[in-house]
């Protein structure tokens, strides 16, 4: 389908020749001489949202004063924020985020039939790719069977969903579906669907160059602003709204500006780095800002490198981190396979429209911060939260200290001596370095014999996430650790669950041309498929001996994994801490099996004359790496595994759907059903209410994640969504996920704040998803809910620091408003999870004048009342009073989280969604 571009550009539209080619384009340069203002001090990033604006200009939607306001951002640093109409070239979606989408989208075709509109209004404007990465599980690992056993299983768990999304791609325009098997959304976006510079037709057949931009239904989208592409992750709701032609409405950010110099020393790899800049910005504060990469440093980066640090925006809280287009952008585009004249075409428009990294950059940020390569040292980071920086020579004896701190809280003595039994003798109770009696043990058997497990034994050890697993450096790094290892005689410890799960299948070329995975699978990092696994709780069952062993004596199991989120009961359910380390990392800590042992100076092993091994001894030189790297990580390995892209192997050819303009939905599927949002809706939008009598459905702490709020890993037969799916006769065996049940809005209510690690403060002491239902007693938050609903009683969220960190789901947003929560307060927001529950119509608020839920001595006992909203304006301040069990009143002023003026629309609708359905219906 044609751009549509605004009418009133015409002094900036200029033509661009490139080779025998030419290209129509928007012109930052002629916007200067037509007197718009001064842009030469703009940081990259900024300059791609004002070439949205030169492009869409209309006098309307976008208008000259937007344009003028990017002249005074130069001057100002950013410090004085403008709301502006963006429109992203194309949409990016995974399967978790995207079924529910596409189920919205079959929903809204429905609805707008009830409201008398045309379905077809209902398709896509933007390019959407969706890639099917979520929902392999690693079910069998360790040996050569375990990649087709795990694919196997994934369609057997998941024919519904996969039927549905293939209907989906010939029910919508614009739509395209890149097969299971293939790798994960944003290594795939990376390595093949990006361009950098995009083009198109506009409405008058003209073809158009403009900067590759996009939005993802997945916070890590931001890992393409590597190859200086703008993206990052939006909710679902947003997403959709973005597909059908709605402008995001958003406020020019300020740019923080970080410099990077030196280079990288012997030993350290990239994801070393990308912790100490996690660490950094998390320590500055960039939560809503652009973060955007300059200085010299960039000169000895390779692009992986820089992918690695933009995929990682969301745990240092930035929109997304920057870098700007340079030689090296040339270089990974050109070795990745992109075609000639696309490479020709990304210098020329950047070299022209003033967007290429040269010597003399130097532009105008909000403020900067600094960081010098060469001082970077090995690191992971953990055990709970990304930016949880530990220098690798720190990290025993940290995890020691963090052990004490949970067994001081449990119990002052809490050694445990377990009685053996069975035939054979026992393990011997290792000497766990500075135990002081502070490490539980229990031993697990096997045959007859067996092992001790105690606090800090690693479970799992996973090469996992598109964060490093596109990284070819750590990548083949980790193979030549597991050669030497191998050589050696060492492997895996027996009761590490070890998995290689690439985020794409050009990973697998270059360490099988390297004759690397063979040395991988010595040590038993077996090819497991290729998907998030891991880095999503996608980590599969432990052993049944060993989950028991931990659970029965309450141990701190333990995982590393090459992964970007670590939050608290996302990796496994049997596993409290995790540790963020590099792939060689990963396959270290597999051999050695404890996080209590110092691998800097510490035996990993005996090789097979019984003499140690230490990590020295196995550790690859920055010369071997690079060299095989040159050797093996080809153009042609990129053109051959994406030649068929979106074709997939037989099973996804096997898919059978019916064509048909609206989904047909099956009344006994657990998977996909229609959700409740647009059946009865009214053709007119309401106003938006004050909140009179709400109660307390949940008192959270500081840092709650989407996670919390909506995991996305599997669930018992004890949860409420567990006892629902077996009221409908599905075996516990073929449960999924809560991810994998996202186009079922039934189990996504009951998974609603349903994390075993999420703490309600109403409860003492109690973890999981659990409150006090209208009769005071405990219950399960859903059944809670559903009480209130019941009774027509409002009901809200308090909370603390950066309410809504993590992963961009919208079922955070969307199972919090179909439980009947009317606003969230808090202390802050993180902002994807803000503009959800805004595009779900909860209003969000956040304390002000230094209260808190602590200052204020909350037990959620109290009623709660909010006014002020029948007239709320963007980012008001609202009265709101709060009555106490024992009668007392407080009146305190809250600040109202609707940022802009379509945020109120969307209110007043319903959400957004609601908003857009209306608008295309009337039209």
């Amino acid at each position: 389908m044609p751009i549509t571009v605004g009418q009133d550009t015409a002094k900036t539209r200029k033509t661009l020749s490139v080779g025998d080619q030419s290209f129509a384009y928007y012109s930052i340069p002629a916007a200067e001489a037509a007197g718009l203002g001064d842009f030469s001090k703009l940081p990259a990033a900024l300059k791609v949202v004002l070439e949205n604006m030169l492009r869409f200009e209309d006098g309307n939607t976008v208008t000259v004063d937007d344009i003028k306001a990017f002249a005074e951002w130069a001057q100002t640093g950013g410090k004085n924020p403008r709301e502006i109409a963006y429109r992203p070239a194309r949409v990016l979606m995974q399967d978790f985020t995207g079924v529910p989408a596409v189920v919205d989208l079959a929903a809204m075709r429905d609805g707008i039939k009830n409201l008398g509109g045309d379905p077809q209004k209902i398709n896509p404007l933007n390019p959407v790719d969706l890639v099917i990465d979520h929902s392999v599980m690693i079910d069998e690992f360790g040996n050569p069977r375990a990649f087709q056993m795990n694919v196997d299983r994934e369609y057997e768990r998941n024919m519904e969903r996969y039927t549905f999304l293939k209907w989906g791609q010939t029910a919508f325009n614009n739509f395209r579906v890149v097969p299971p098997g293939t790798g994960i959304c944003h290594q795939v976006n990376l390595e093949y669907l990006s361009q950098t510079v995009w083009t198109d037709k506009d409405q008058n057949g003209d073809e158009v160059a403009y900067p590759d931009t996009l939005v993802g239904t997945d916070s890590h989208t931001t890992m393409v602003n590597g190859a200086a592409v703008l993206g990052w992750g939006v909710g679902g709701i947003e997403a959709e709204a973005a597909m059908l032609g709605q402008p995001i409405s958003m406020l020019i950010p300020e740019v923080i500006g970080f410099k990077l110099t030196g280079r990288m020393v012997e030993g350290t790899t990239g994801t070393d780095l990308v912790l100490k800049v996690v660490e950094m910005l998390r320590e500055k504060g960039v939560v809503s800002k652009f973060v955007e990469f300059y200085g010299e440093g960039l000169d000895h980066l390779p692009l992986a490198d820089r992918a690695t640090i933009a995929n990682m925006a969301p745990e240092y809280g930035a929109t997304c981190g920057f870098f700007p287009i340079d030689d090296e952008t040339l270089r990974y585009l050109r070795n990745t396979g992109r075609a000639e004249d696309r490479i020709a075409l990304v210098e020329a428009y950047a070299k022209e429209n003033g967007f290429w990294r040269g010597a003399d950059y130097a532009p105008v940020y909000t403020d900067t911060l600094e960081l010098d390569m060469g001082t970077i040292v090995p690191a992971i980071s953990g055990p709970k939260r990304p930016q949880d920086y530990i220098a690798l020579d720190k990290a025993a004896q940290t995890f020691g200290e963090y052990v004490k701190g949970i067994r001081a809280g449990q119990d002052a003595t809490p050694k445990e001596e377990v009685r053996w039994e069975g035939e054979g003798g026992a393990p011997e109770p290792v000497d766990i370095p500075g135990d002081e009696g502070h490490h539980k043990r229990g031993f697990v058997k096997t045959d007859e014999h067996g092992y001790q497990l105690h606090d800090g034994s690693i479970v799992i050890a996973s090469i996992t996430s598109c964060t490093n697993t596109s990284n070819p450096y750590v990548m083949i790094g980790a193979g030549l650790v597991a050669r030497k290892a191998a050589a050696l005689g060492l492997t895996r410890k027996p009761w590490v669950k070890t998995s290689l799960a690439p985020g794409s299948q050009v990973v697998s070329a270059y360490l099988e041309a390297a004759g690397l995975q063979e040395d991988l699978d010595k040590v038993g990092f077996n090819l497991v498929g290729y998907g998030c696994t891991t880095c999503i709780g996608n980590s599969g069952p432990l052993a049944e001996e060993i989950s028991k062993c931990i659970n029965d004596y309450d141990l701190i199991g333990t995982s590393v994994l090459s992964g970007n989120r670590n939050f608290e009961g996302r990796i496994s359910p049997d596993v409290r801490a995790n540790y963020l380390a590099s792939p060689p990392l990963v396959v270290a800590y597999a051999l050695v099996g404890d996080m209590n042992v110092d691998i800097t100076t510490e035996s990993l092993g005996k090789d097979k004359d019984g003499n140690d091994v230490y990590l020295k001894d196995i550790w690859p030189t920055s010369k071997e790496v690079a060299d095989l790297v040159e050797q093996t990580v080809t153009r042609e390995a990129f053109q051959s595994k994406y030649a068929d892209v979106f074709k997939g192997d037989e099973k996804w050819q096997g898919v059978e759907v019916p064509q048909q303009e609206t989904y047909d939905w099956p009344a006994t599927s657990t998977y996909i059903q229609n959700p409740p949002y647009f059946q009865n809706m009214s053709k007119d939008p309401g106003t938006i209410s004050n909140i009179e009598g709400a109660k307390v459905l949940a008192l959270l702490g500081d840092m709650v994640t989407t996670d919390h709020i909506s995991p996305a890993g599997s669930f018992k037969d004890t949860t409420p969504a567990g006892k629902y799916l077996l009221e409908r006769q599905v075996p516990v065996r073929e449960f999924n996920s809560y991810g994998s049940r996202r186009g079922n809005h039934e189990v996504m209510m009951r998974g609603t704040f349903a994390n075993i690690r999420i703490k309600n403060e109403m409860l003492d002491g109690v973890e999981g998803g659990y409150t006090k239902g209208p009769d005071g007693e405990q219950t399960s938050i859903f059944d809670a809910a559903m009480a209130y609903q019941e009774a027509g009683t409002p009901l809200v969220i308090f909370g603390g620091e950066q309410y809504g960190a993590g992963s961009s789901r919208d079922w955070a947003a969307k199972g919090t408003a179909l439980l009947g929560v009317k606003a969230v307060i808090a202390e802050s927001f993180e902002r994807i999870h803000r503009s959800n529950l805004v595009g779900m119509g909860v209003v969000p608020f956040e304390f002000t004048g230094g209260d808190t839920r602590k200052s204020l001595k909350l037990t959620g006992d109290e009623t709660v009342s909010i006014s002020g909203l029948d007239t709320i304006t963007p980012l008001q301040e609202v009265p709101c009073t709060i009555t106490y069990a024992d009668g007392t009143v407080k009146e305190i002023t809250l600040k109202c989280r609707i940022d802009t003026a379509i945020e109120i629309e969307y209110i007043e609708h319903g959400g957004v969604l609601h908003y857009v359905l209306r608008n295309l219906a009337a039209s």
